[in-house]
């Protein structure tokens, strides 16, 4: 009887351990997850790859939704586009929220936001301010052109109408610049809800049906996206003044390598133009880099051969040209606010100036000596002294008016022999043994001026 006792505790213990652990898993099943990916700063050719890695992370994890972080001034166009097309291609929701507090998605950022499954924003942030502008010499204006204004337009009132939001107010976003704060752009019916915080926005969202799916957010882990180290390294060199600056010093560091071989600056160049191009996508105006190319070419020549200057100012001319022209300010290849586009130039265009600037005072100062006399005056006949023997086929060192000179001879010379300098080879003198040395003292004018 005790046995049966035993082996029947012993089944309903094992049973119950049992119950346990599938009541464990099935819990943990229903434990969702969400995604987390952040966009700021410059939407770049990277800003696509990272969201694609980060939408295939979703997917295959079976993540309940992939939230879009947004605080940007804007980007590429060509990459915004993608984004579009990335998140109306996923099954998984996607969300986008302009977060933090007291930020903004503008221009690109705001036709991300429109995009999106479900648009949210955090209270005091700002959307808004997408039409395109061109920088010009004299400033900024505005892209008026039917055929690009009407595609944008039309582009971001059909995202906006096919997830119900409003399309006047979509429209203006571009044609007029249109601002709007989280609370108003909630009342305009440009977003679904104003949330103050990540968490707030998940148990706001939970229940919500989207691409056939009800949201189960309430409570969800939250999971940051952090990206491969391939894709941060690519993040830093794509930030427009980052690839510029690159570009830049490449160029400079090429051309020292050249006027002073043997430090290693040409392989540092070549590395830095390559890291520019790959940060820009290789979308590089083949002039700009004529100019740049030319500039160098031109330096170099005025360095190696003697001139008055013309070519190294020619050079630095086409440099600085190029150098400007090399920054991605371009519509529609950037669509970026004005004044970014305005940073961006100074920033790549004020280095450029002062080491141009750098390289017109070392020409003049080249061209300065060039055109001055000697100010040993005529050593032909002076006197010397020799610091060391001189002769049989031995150079030595004689000393004339306080300067040490390389010297040779077909006399025999001992060190503290007096002679006298027959002509000038180079940097080199000839000389003979002094014949009379009666008026040597007052001739070799050893430490005179």
């Amino acid at each position: 009887m005790l046995h049966k006792c035993r082996s029947y505790l012993s089944t309903f213990l094992f049973l119950t351990l049992l119950l346990s652990v599938f009541s464990g898993n099935a819990c943990a099943a229903e434990q969702q997850k969400v995604l987390v990916v952040d966009i700021s700063d410059s939407i770049t050719p990277v800003t696509d790859d990272v969201l694609a890695d980060a939408i295939a992370f979703a997917e295959n994890d079976n993540y309940e939704a992939l939230v879009i972080t947004l605080n940007t001034p804007g980007g590429n166009l060509d990459e915004t586009l993608s984004i579009m097309e990335q998140i109306a291609a996923t099954d998984v929701p996607v969300i986008g929220y302009v977060y933090p507090e007291g930020t903004k998605a503008w221009s690109a950022g705001t036709l991300i936001l429109i995009s999106t499954d479900i648009a949210a924003m955090a209270p005091y942030t700002i959307i808004g301010s997408a039409q395109p502008v061109t920088v010009t010499a004299s400033g900024s204006e505005p892209v008026e052109e039917d055929k690009i204004i009407n595609a944008i337009v039309k582009r971001t009132t059909e995202n906006a109408k096919m997830h119900g939001r409003n399309e006047t107010a979509a429209g203006k976003f571009i044609t007029e610049n249109l601002n709007l704060d989280a609370q108003t752009a909630l009342e305009y019916g440009v977003i679904e809800y104003v949330a103050s915080d990540i968490d707030d926005l998940m148990s706001q969202l939970d229940g919500v049906e989207v691409k056939d799916k009800v949201l189960d957010t309430n409570g969800a882990d939250i999971t940051y996206y952090e990206p491969s180290l391939r894709l941060a390294f690519m993040g830093i060199i794509s930030n427009p003044i980052v690839s510029s600056m690159l570009l830049l010093l490449g160029v400079y560091a090429i051309i020292l390598g050249i006027s002073h071989p043997g430090f290693g600056a040409e392989l540092f160049g070549v590395i830095a133009i390559a890291l520019g191009l790959i940060g820009t996508g290789f979308d590089v105006d083949i002039g700009a880099l004529f100019l740049v190319v030319a500039g160098v070419a031109l330096l170099v020549l005025e360095f190696q051969a003697p001139g008055f200057g013309v070519f190294g100012i020619a050079g630095l001319v086409c440099i600085i040209a190029g150098s400007i022209l090399l920054v991605p300010t371009d519509f529609p290849n950037n669509y970026t606010p004005a004044e970014f586009q305005r940073t961006l130039i100074i920033s790549v265009a004020t280095p450029t100036i002062l080491i141009g600037l750098f390289f017109v005072f070392i020409i003049y100062k080249v061209f300065e000596v060039r055109r001055k006399k000697p100010l040993f005056g005529e050593l032909i006949g002076d006197m010397a002294l020799a610091l060391e023997p001189i002769g049989n086929g031995q150079t030595g060192y004689v000393l004339h008016r306080g300067q040490h000179w390389k010297a040779r001879s077909s006399d025999v010379i001992e060190k503290d022999d007096k002679v006298t300098i027959l002509e000038k080879d180079g940097v080199v003198l000839v000389v003979e043994k002094l014949k009379d040395e009666s008026e040597s003292e007052n001739q070799i004018g050893v430490g005179q001026d």
